[in-house]
């Protein structure tokens, strides 16, 4: 895996965040925290609430140029309702939370898909 392509990482709870970097690194990806414009391959974004995260979307998609993989709680389980939220949102995919490390690196994967 190329080190320099990172994945950007916006969640502001850190137990969370350093769960997600850890396993992330231990899978062999770069990590950076959101803020830093360095290109990257995946941005990872929580959001409190689906139906007002335009805001944030809008603006990590305006610093960065890689699809958008965004964590909720408020997302429900399943492949139709998660493929709907991520077309609503305009995003690459989502992925409800709580979820597992194999979850995570599942989306990750198909999140990266068609970017490299």
């Amino acid at each position: 895996m190329d080190r320099k392509c990172f994945i950007a990482i916006h969640e502001e709870d850190d137990l969370i965040r350093e769960l997600l970097e850890r396993w992330l690194g231990e899978a062999g990806y770069a990590i950076r925290g959101a803020g830093d414009e360095t290109p990257c391959r995946l941005v990872i974004a929580n959001v409190a609430s689906p139906r007002g995260a335009r805001p944030l979307i809008e603006s990590l998609q305006a610093v960065y140029a890689a699809p958008i993989l965004v964590l909720s709680g408020r997302f429900r389980r399943g492949l139709a309702g998660s493929a709907e939220a991520a077309h609503r949102l305009g995003v690459k995919k989502v992925l409800p939370k709580p979820f597992t490390r194999k979850e995570l690196l599942s989306a990750v994967h198909e999140a990266l898909q068609g970017a490299e």
